[in-house]
C-alpha cells in the first residue's frame, strides 16, 4: 500500500499494512487527550461539591495531596517508558517488571478498566444533555437517544486520524477550563464573599475525619492521566514528549482542581460553603457563576458541562482503540481488529468494536429500566476507576522489578525510591476508595461488593488464561509485550521458516512419489 509523501512516515503493523501516523502529536496533543479524559469541569461541577460537604473548607488540600502522589508515580513510570517502548503501555510495563502471567491479567484488567470508564460516561452524556436542554429551553428529552448518538459521534471521532481528535479535544478542553477561570475571575476580582482567605490550607482544617473521604474523590479526579505512554507510536519524539505530556497533565490537573475548589469555598465563604453544598450540590457552581459572573455564564457552563463529557468519552474511546490494536497485533485479540485505516491511519475496526459494545451494554441498561445515572453510571464506571487504579499500582511495582534485571544508567531514586514510595501511596488510595465505595455508587452493600471484586476478578482471569496461551499458542505467549522487533517478531520468522520447510518437505515427497517416465523413453529424449 502506497503512502502519500505529503504525510508523516508511518509504523508499519506486522501484517505489512499501513500503521499509525507515527510523528502527529505533541506534548500538547498528548496532555490535550490525558486531561480531557479527566473532564475538570464535570468533575469540578459535579464531583467537587461532594468533597467540600464532606471534608470541609480543607478538600483543596486533598486534590494537591492526590496530585502528588501521581507526581511521584510518575517518576518511575516515566522512567520505564524510555525502555520499554511496546505499544501495549500499562500491560507491557507489568509484564517486563512481573512476568507474562501478570502482564496478561493486567491487559485484562485495562481492557475492562478503560472500557468501563467510557461506557459508563454514556449514562452522563444523557443526564448531563438532558438537564442542559431543560435549563435553556424546558423540554425533556428520553436519555437513550443522546446516549446512542454519543455513541456515534464518539465512533466517528476514533474512525478519523489521531491529529483530528487532539484538535477536537484542544478546543473543547479550552471551553471547559475557560468557563472555569471565567468564575475564577469573578470570585478573585470581587473578594470572594467575605474577603479572601486562606484558611482552606490550615492544618486544622486539612486532617479531618472527612479527608479520607475527599482523597478518595481526589484520586478518581485524576483517572486517566497515565494514558500518555498509549500515544508512543504517534508522539513526536517520544523520549521527550511522553514525560513531558505525563508532568505537565499531573501538575495541571493537580493545581487547577485544588484552586477551582479553593474559588468554591472563597465564593461561599468560609463558614457558608459546606451548608451551600450539602443544599444544593449540583447547582453549587452554577450559584457561584451567576452571583460573579451573570445568568449567561451559567447557560454557557451548562452547554460546556456536555462538551466536557464529550471530551472525556474521545479520549478514553481512543486509549482503548490503542490497548485493543496492541493485543491484536499480539494475537491475543482477533488480528483482523488491528488493521488500521490507509487514509486516517487509525485503528478504526477496533474502534468499531468498542462503539458495538458500548452499545451493546447501554441497550442492556435501558431494557432493565435503569437510570443513565445511578445505574449506567456509577455502576460501570465504578469497577473502570478501580481497574485503573489497580493497573497504577502493578506498574508502580514493576518498575524496580524491571531495573533489578537489566543494565541500565538510571538512578536509585527514578528507579527504586520514587515507585516504591508511589506504590504505599496508590495502594492508600485503593483502600480509601473501596472504603468509601458507597459514596461513589449511593448503591446497596451487595451491589458495592460486586463492584469491588469486578476489576479484581478479571485480573485473576488472566492467569488461566496466560497459561492456556502459553500451552495451546506457544508463539503468542512467547512475543507477549515484547519490543517492537523482539521475541514477537522472532517468532513470526520462525513460523514462516518453518512454513516454509514444511511446504518444501511437500513438494519434495510428492515429487519422489509421482510416476517415473521409461528409461527407453528418456534415451530416446
Amino acid at each position: 500500500m502506497s503512502v502519500s509523501t505529503s504525510e508523516p512516515p508511518a509504523e508499519r503493523a506486522p501484517s505489512g499494512a499501513a500503521g499509525l501516523r507515527s510523528g502527529s502529536l505533541g506534548t500538547a496533543d498528548i496532555a490535550f487527550f490525558v486531561v480531557s479524559a479527566a473532564a475538570p469541569l464535570t468533575v469540578m461541577a459535579g464531583v467537587a461539591p461532594l468533597a467540600i460537604l464532606l471534608g470541609g473548607i480543607g478538600a483543596p488540600v486533598g486534590y494537591l495531596l492526590a496530585g502528588l502522589t501521581l507526581a511521584v508515580f510518575a517518576v518511575g513510570f516515566t522512567t520505564m517508558s524510555r525502555h520499554v517502548t511496546s505499544g501495549g503501555a500499562f500491560y507491557a510495563f507489568i509484564t517486563r517488571g512481573l512476568g507474562r502471567p501478570v502482564g496478561v491479567g493486567a491487559a485484562l484488567l485495562a481492557l475492562i478498566g478503560y472500557n468501563g470508564m467510557e461506557i459508563g460516561v454514556y449514562g452522563l452524556l444523557a443526564t448531563t444533555t438532558r438537564d442542559t436542554l431543560h435549563s435553556l429551553f424546558g423540554t425533556d428529552v428520553p436519555w437513550l437517544p443522546v446516549s446512542l448518538a454519543g455513541l456515534l459521534l464518539i465512533g466517528y471521532g476514533g474512525y478519523r486520524s489521531i491529529d483530528f481528535g487532539a484538535k477536537v479535544l484542544g478546543v473543547l478542553l479550552v471551553a471547559e477550563t475557560g468557563i472555569l477561570v471565567l468564575l475564577a475571575g469573578g470570585v478573585l476580582a470581587k473578594g470572594g464573599a467575605h474577603g479572601l482567605s486562606l484558611a482552606s490550607l490550615a492544618p486544622a482544617h486539612v486532617f479531618v475525619p472527612g479527608t479520607a473521604a475527599v482523597l478518595a474523590f481526589a484520586f478518581a479526579a485524576f483517572t486517566g492521566f497515565e494514558s500518555t505512554v498509549i500515544y508512543r507510536r504517534e508522539a513526536r519524539d517520544p523520549e521527550r514528549t511522553v514525560p513531558r505530556a505525563t508532568y505537565a497533565a499531573v501538575a495541571f490537573l493537580g493545581l487547577f482542581y485544588a484552586f477551582i475548589v479553593w474559588i468554591a469555598v472563597q465564593a461561599f465563604g468560609d463558614d457558608r460553603v459546606v451548608r451551600a453544598a450539602g443544599d444544593d450540590p449540583a447547582g453549587l457552581f452554577f450559584t457561584a457563576i451567576t452571583t460573579y459572573v451573570g445568568g449567561w455564564a451559567a447557560d454557557l457552563m451548562h452547554v460546556f458541562i456536555v462538551t466536557s463529557v464529550l471530551a472525556s468519552l474521545l479520549a478514553f474511546h481512543n486509549a482503548i482503540n490503542r490497548y485493543a490494536l496492541a493485543l491484536a497485533e499480539e494475537g491475543v485479540l482477533p488480528r483482523r481488529l488491528g488493521r488500521i485505516h490507509p487514509r486516517h491511519r487509525s485503528p478504526y475496526l477496533a474502534g468499531i468494536a468498542q462503539t458495538a459494545l458500548g452499545a451493546l451494554v447501554v441497550l442492556a441498561f435501558r431494557a432493565a429500566h435503569a437510570d443513565p445515572y445511578q445505574q449506567l453510571l456509577l455502576w460501570v464506571n465504578t469497577p473502570g476507576m478501580i481497574g485503573l487504579l489497580l493497573l497504577q499500582l502493578l506498574a508502580a511495582i514493576a518498575v524496580p522489578c524491571y531495573f533489578r534485571r537489566v543494565r541500565h544508567t538510571e538512578g536509585t531514586l527514578r528507579t527504586v525510591v520514587a515507585p516504591v514510595v508511589a506504590a504505599a501511596l496508590l495502594a492508600t488510595a485503593i483502600v480509601l476508595v473501596a472504603g468509601h465505595i458507597d459514596l461513589f455508587t449511593g448503591a446497596s452493600p451487595t451491589v458495592n461488593t460486586v463492584l469491588l471484586v469486578v476489576a479484581p476478578a478479571v485480573f485473576l482471569l488472566g492467569l488461566p488464561l496466560a497459561w492456556w496461551l502459553r500451552r495451546a499458542r506457544p508463539e503468542v505467549y512467547a512475543g507477549f509485550a515484547e519490543e517492537p522487533g523482539g521475541a514477537a517478531a522472532t517468532t513470526e520468522r520462525l513460523t514462516e521458516a518453518a512454513e516454509a520447510t514444511e511446504a518444501t518437505e511437500a513438494t519434495e515427497v510428492r515429487e519422489s512419489t509421482a510416476p517415473q517416465a521409461p528409461a527407453s523413453v528418456d534415451r530416446s529424449a
